[in-house]
Parts: C-alpha cells; sequence; structure tokens
C-alpha cells in the first residue's frame, strides 16, 4: 500500500474517531482560531511558542539546521527559522510563522549578500505542509538554487498558519504579504552584515498574490526595507475595479474550494466549513485538516468527489465567492514587477493573467509583462528566471528594464506545453 493510499484510509478513519485531542478554539474579531479543526499539528518543539511574544513583527524567535535537499547544492547554510508576524486575518496581534533561510556559498560581498524573499504556491492548510517541515517541492527547491547560485540569500517563508498556529489565511494577499516581508525583515536580524537590505519579492501561483500583496503594502508596513523589484508568476490576482475586465478565478474544485473554506475564506459570523461539505465532500476536507493538496486530490479521486457532489451548498455560487478572496484593489506599485505567464497555463488561465497586467499597467506601475510559449502553469516559474534575474539586477544598478505596457495585448487560449522546459508538467 503508498504512502497517499495509507494516508487516504487514516484520514477517512479519523471521521470517526473521537476528536484530537489538542483544544480547539474559534475565531472572530482579535481571536486566532487553533486547533485540529483548523490545521494545528504537534510537528516538533522548534513551532512551539508558549513565551510572550515580541511585540515587533520580524523578530528571530529562534533558528536551527534545516535538513538538506537534493536541489539545493549552492547554500553554505541552510536554517529552519521561527519568527514574528501579524495577523492580518483575524486581527489576533503578533503571531509566531515558520520558514527558511540559505546562504550561498563563499565569502559575503561588501554590505552582504542581495535577498531574495521566495512565496511558494499551493500546497495545503495543514501545518504537515510547512515547506520548513516537510521540505520545499523540487521545483521550488531548484528555484532556490538557481538564485543562490547567482549570488542571492533566499528567505521562504511558510506563512502564516503553515507550521505556526492557527489556520493558513490561503489566498489572503495581506496575511501573506506580511508573513513575506517579515520574512525579510528576520532574515536581516538573523545575518547582520551577511545580508544586504536589498530585497527581491518573488512569487509563484498561490504566492503571486503573496508577492504582489508584500509590494502593495510594503510602503507602509515594512518602510525600511529595500525593496527593488517584485516577480509574479502564474498570477491568480484581480483587480475587479480595473476597466479590463476578467471572470472571478474559478475555485469549484473541491480542494481549492476546501482549502479557502479552512483557511479563513469564509466569515467568522456564517456557515462554517462542516456545513457547507456534503457527506461525500466529508474525507476530502479531513485530509485538507490533516494532509496537503496532493492527498486531498488523491482522496477526491479515489471517493469520485467533484464540484457536483462534494457540497450541500450550490457550488457555483460558493466558488464565486470564496474565489473574491483574491481580489484587490487596483493602485501604483512603486518599484519594477515582471508578471510572467505561461501560455500553456490550463490551471490559471493566460487571459486571467492578462488582467492583473492590464489592471497594473492602467495604474501607471512600472511592470513588464513576459509570456513563455508553451510554458505550463508550473513551467512558467523556471522558464521565467532569466527574466528575473536581469530585472534584479537592472534595479540593483538603477537600471530596470522599461515597462512594456504599451505593446501588450491579450492572450489567446492555451497552446499545448512544450518539451525542454523544467518542471513543465
Amino acid at each position: 500500500m503508498g504512502r497517499s493510499t495509507m494516508l487516504a484510509a487514516a484520514v477517512t478513519a479519523a471521521l470517526f474517531i473521537a476528536p484530537a485531542v489538542q483544544a480547539q478554539t474559534a475565531g472572530g474579531p482579535g481571536r486566532l482560531p487553533t486547533g485540529a479543526a483548523w490545521g494545528d499539528h504537534d510537528l516538533s518543539p522548534f513551532y512551539r511558542w508558549s513565551q510572550a511574544l515580541p511585540a515587533e513583527p520580524g523578530k528571530v524567535l529562534r533558528e536551527e539546521d534545516q535538513p538538506a535537499q537534493p536541489e539545493i547544492t549552492a547554500a553554505s547554510a541552510a536554517r529552519r527559522l521561527l519568527y514574528t508576524s501579524t495577523d492580518a486575518r483575524w486581527r489576533s496581534g503578533v503571531v509566531p510563522v515558520s520558514g527558511t533561510l540559505y546562504l550561498p556559498k563563499g565569502a559575503a560581498p561588501a554590505g552582504g549578500w542581495p535577498l531574495v524573499a521566495w512565496a511558494h504556491g499551493t500546497l495545503g492548510v495543514s501545518d504537515r505542509c510547512a515547506p520548513s517541515w516537510t521540505g520545499h517541492k523540487p521545483r521550488d527547491a531548484a528555484y532556490i538554487n538557481r538564485w543562490l547560485e547567482n549570488g542571492f540569500a533566499v528567505v521562504a517563508t511558510d506563512y502564516q498558519g503553515l507550521g505556526g498556529p492557527g489556520p493558513h489565511p490561503y489566498l489572503n494577499w495581506e496575511a501573506e504579504g506580511r508573513s513575506v516581508l517579515d520574512a525579510a525583515r528576520a532574515a536581516l536580524a538573523a545575518r547582520p552584515g551577511q545580508i544586504a537590505n536589498a530585497l527581491l519579492v518573488t512569487g509563484q501561483s498561490q504566492g503571486s498574490g503573496a508577492a504582489i500583496g508584500a509590494t502593495r503594502i510594503a510602503p507602509t508596513y515594512a518602510p525600511e526595507l529595500g525593496l527593488k523589484a517584485t516577480v509574479a508568476t502564474g498570477v491568480i490576482s484581480r483587480f475587479p475595479d480595473a476597466a479590463h475586465k476578467v471572470p472571478p478565478l474559478s475555485v469549484t474544485s473541491p480542494v481549492f474550494s476546501m482549502l479557502l473554506m479552512l483557511g479563513g475564506a469564509l466569515p467568522d459570523d456564517g456557515p462554517t466549513a462542516d456545513s457547507l461539505v456534503s457527506d461525500k465532500g466529508r474525507p476530502v476536507l479531513a485530509a485538507g485538516r490533516d494532509a496537503c493538496s496532493p492527498d486531498m486530490a488523491q482522496v477526491a479521486r479515489r471517493d469520485k468527489v467533484d464540484a457536483t457532489n462534494a457540497f450541500a451548498t450550490a457550488p457555483d455560487a460558493l466558488g464565486t465567492r470564496l474565489g473574491t478572496v483574491v481580489d484587490m484593489p487596483s493602485v501604483k506599485i512603486g518599484v519594477p514587477i515582471l508578471l510572467g505567464t505561461g501560455l500553456a497555463d490550463s490551471l490559471v488561465l493566460p487571459r486571467h493573467q492578462f488582467g492583473a497586467v492590464a489592471a497594473l499597467c492602467a495604474t501607471g506601475s512600472p511592470v513588464t509583462w513576459k509570456s513563455y510559449e508553451g510554458a505550463t502553469h508550473n513551467g512558467g516559474l523556471h522558464a521565467s528566471f532569466d527574466d528575473a534575474l536581469a530585472l534584479y539586477r537592472g534595479a540593483l544598478a538603477g537600471t530596470p528594464p522599461a515597462s512594456n505596457c504599451g505593446s501588450v495585448s491579450e492572450p489567446g487560449t492555451p497552446g499545448k506545453a512544450m518539451a525542454g522546459i523544467p518542471y513543465n508538467d
């Protein structure tokens, strides 16, 4: 019996046994909900913080060695971090957040290595999905390694609630943006003199919203950070007030809908995730609390759960309501921003991604849009690397690429995936 099969059986069985021993705490204004119903799990003593928390975000609470990964060969040091951030979803104050920090090989240059803050894509909402605990997925680890090879330190947040207490506010761009910026603050505090206050934020898919969100709030939330440029690929963000209209992001998939339900997209005074899920969909919801998104998908396939039978309410209306969590008001971005789109992306359609390009261009933001023929949702990350590296090096030198807003046009339907692009599945 394989790992996924055993896990599917375990989460199904979990529905019929006594409740988890962890105490459950309900959420609400000023209260962080906690407990196994929200994806909390006791990973190791590193992730537990029982002392008083510092009042300021971005403070390092502790660090330890991060287990090696075969894709990350260019790091001289790999450390697991626990640091402080502030809760934007439940407004509960300062919370501990986990992540990882990597330093390149060799001596740091004068002033320190420039810093890349990486924002990962969808993994799940259970603590067991935290990259600092499980390791980064191979695509992401290889991407981190490419930055290290080029002389950049990398800090990678797990995001609030993945590893730390309470729910992971999935796709909540302000919450995730704070986690990204506070990870950068923590990295600078952890290695003074070795890391320069010269920051690039980069994120893929879920992380695209985190990256754009971090860039939006940086001038007021973390004005001391030297944010130089931003990269977002597989862009999920939507701008409803923009002149160029795109449909709401479809989240009728039972996996993504349930991740949003467990991740704070439902109002605190409204229906619960359990009340919105059908009996047939309940094992998938249980997998979301206990395991990660691939395991949820495996349970859904095994039990033949889809959007038509997963919910106790109309799935279209539910998906439309949950999907608004990615919506942002249109504002001008103050640093150069590269938006990258794989033209074979069938998960977040190129036309949806172009909506973000058009919206940010309309604000006068210094946008460069790059599209990559034959690149899928996964493949677009590595396909964009050379352009991201050029953007950052240009921004550090004071010569970022000029915006190409005047020459962009809406793409058509997704094309076919091409061979030769890393991780282009």
